[in-house]
């Protein structure tokens, strides 16, 4: 039988301890919730491998060094509401929700959705929601957000989605630049999206994120 909890161990050791992540409650939660249950059941034994994981669908995982450097530059306290955009499976909105009071996380495929739900009440995670629907579209109804995250990169990102970031709230984004992308968080300061560098990381461009393309004659 494969000794998941030892692997979690090694994860954080090996992954995230080394990429600067040095707050307790991120550590602490990544040490505690079980990916493996929270990827496709054929990708049980590769869940804590240092590498984003394909769950399908032109749909990656962030790799767990990438996930926790988000969850460190984004400062999530107790108390937030945060939104967890392209949640996957659920386990994002897992970690999330053991950081701060409550997250709406977002998926567009609904059969998805439904199993990120159920995982995450099997878990006892009672102060989460998966709802359904385009992703770059937010849930404006449930806001505003003290944090959102985007569980994948971005090309661009619109104006309705930053809009449900609460003033003083701040926002954890892979932005596909060139071959190497770039993390950045904005904070939201007297109605103003202000951005800062985090660090380098890669993911699939997500649905709804992209910018259109330019037209030449």
């Amino acid at each position: 039988m494969t000794d998941y909890t030892t692997r979690r161990t090694m994860m954080v050791d090996t992954q995230v301890r080394p990429s600067d992540v040095t707050r307790f409650p991120i550590i602490d939660a990544m040490l505690s919730i079980p990916r493996e249950d929270f990827v496709p059941d054929t990708l049980r034994e590769a869940a804590y491998v240092g590498e984003n994981l394909d769950i399908g669908n032109g749909r990656i995982m962030l790799e767990p060094r990438t996930l926790a450097k988000m969850l460190e530059l984004a400062d999530v306290q107790p108390g937030h509401v945060a939104l967890d955009i392209g949640c996957g499976l659920g386990y994002s909105t897992a970690i999330l929700a053991s950081l701060c009071d409550f997250v709406v996380a977002i998926e567009d495929d609904a059969a998805r959705a439904e199993e990120a739900q159920s995982l995450l009440s099997g878990h006892g995670i009672d102060n989460a929601a998966v709802m359904t629907g385009r992703l770059a579209a937010g849930s404006a109804k449930s806001g505003p957000f003290d944090l959102i995250m985007v569980q994948g990169a971005v090309e661009h990102l619109p104006e309705d989605l930053l809009a449900q970031l609460r003033e003083g709230g701040r926002i954890v984004c892979l932005f596909a630049e060139a071959a190497l992308g770039v993390v950045r968080v904005g904070h939201k300061m007297d109605g103003t999206v202000n951005w800062r560098f985090g660090f380098n990381a890669g993911a699939p461009v997500l649905d709804g994120f992209r910018r259109a393309a330019a037209f030449a004659l």
